[in-house]
């Protein structure tokens, strides 16, 4: 069990890292041409000279206020939160350009401010990026990106981290998303177009709760409609090229990304999460709405990101091939992380010094729940000083 800990105030340190980048067009809002700037917040521990810091990175997210970052401050070790060049928005996003932005920040707490650990902090959508980043630090393989262009991440020379967490951590964003689909629209042109055997929020289609030979179906049909936008969208890349407009981009809305029977069907990947209900609100709603995953997207973005074939950032592949120690932190109510994925992602890691850890009635976010963020920083503080990442 964790050992209990007096609570310590820290340090916001804001820090940018600016790099250069040679890139063949723009694929984020403003800034100057070829110069990536990444906005960074370093938490640190008054009193306490800490050798080890965790990097947390979400592909989008800034979490320089969320809890967990803040709980694992409060507990004794320096922080650093630092957000993408695509924070905020994921509709030009290219994961393959997020590991670049990560190696970018691992380097500068390596070299710039001296830390002799470095551990990886995946919360969320984060962890399968870190998952991605150190199985390509330890072992280089992806040249380009699915649109086979740059950014070469075996050239990168990418320094492996000692230790990764993963807290309350999806799949990967593609594999999430391919759950998340709404798999009744049948024409990306018209979402009216429906199957309505297939249709979770029409009250005279499937209710809940779901046969087990419906939830196959139903899942059978969200990877065929992930794989028919796919099709679509390496169609209008090769239809670009043999053009000779290699750099051309185009923009297209999804419909329906917030149709998980799980939302609906609380006996479905069991745990404590509040039904009829995701992290995001009513389900329903967000499947339609504009927050909804992937909702905007852009072609070279779709294969990175959201393709179920193409994306290299695949949690449970790049897991199995890292060979530093991995903690897992599942929280018991979570309303975006189903157990399941706690579980793939565990069963995933090939070695032995892993561990998998839940929080009981903790939900996704410990929104309004101090005590919970406390405890899960202290299960991480616990593996830390366990693994002598930490003294």
């Amino acid at each position: 069990m964790a050992e209990t800990r007096t609570e310590l105030e820290y340090d916001r340190i804001p820090f940018l890292i600016r790099f250069q980048e040679q890139a063949g067009f723009k694929d984020t809002y403003a800034g100057e041409i070829g110069r990536v700037v990444l906005e960074a917040h370093l938490l640190k521990p008054k009193g306490v000279k800490s050798k080890t810091v965790v990097i947390f990175m979400h592909p989008i997210g800034g979490g320089q206020y969320l809890p967990m970052p803040l709980a694992l401050a409060r507990a004794g070790v320096d922080v650093i939160v630092c957000g993408s060049r695509y924070r905020g928005i994921d509709y030009s996003l290219i994961m393959e350009k997020v590991v670049v932005d990560l190696a970018a920040c691992v380097r500068d707490a390596r070299d710039r401010l001296g830390y002799e650990k470095i551990l990886l902090g995946g919360w969320s959508g984060g962890g399968s990026l870190s998952l991605f980043y150190q199985a390509e630090a330890e072992d280089p393989r992806v040249t380009c990106t699915p649109a086979q262009e740059p950014p070469d991440l075996t050239a990168l020379g990418m320094i492996p981290v000692d230790g990764v967490m993963l807290l309350a951590a999806h799949l990967a964003r593609n594999l999430t998303l391919t759950e998340w689909l709404d798999a009744s629209i049948t024409d990306e042109r018209d979402f009216t177009r429906r199957d309505r055997s297939l249709d979770l929020y029409d009250p005279r289609g499937p209710q809940a709760p779901y046969a087990p030979e419906f939830v196959a179906r139903y899942r059978a049909a969200q990877i065929e409609r992930n794989r028919r936008i796919t099709a679509w969208v390496r169609g209008v890349l090769d239809d670009y090229k043999s053009k000779g407009q290699a750099n051309l981009e185009l923009s297209f809305v999804v419909q329906g990304t917030m149709a998980d029977p799980r939302w609906l069907d609380p006996t479905l990947d069991a745990n404590d999460r509040k039904p009829q209900w995701c992290f995001l609100g009513d389900p329903k709603i967000v499947n339609m709405s504009p927050i909804g995953l992937a909702r905007f997207c852009s072609l070279r973005s779709w294969l990175s990101q959201w393709s179920y074939d193409e994306s290299n950032a695949n949690g449970p592949k790049c897991a199995s091939r890292i060979k530093v120690p991995i903690l897992i932190v599942a929280n018991s109510a979570d309303d975006g992380c189903p157990p399941s994925h706690n579980q793939l992602l565990f069963d995933s890691i090939r070695h032995s010094n892993k561990e998998l850890v839940t929080i009981q009635g903790a939900n996704h976010y410990y929104f309004n729940q101090p005590d919970k963020a406390r405890e899960g920083a202290l299960v991480c503080m616990d593996w830390m000083r366990r693994n002598r990442f930490v003294s």
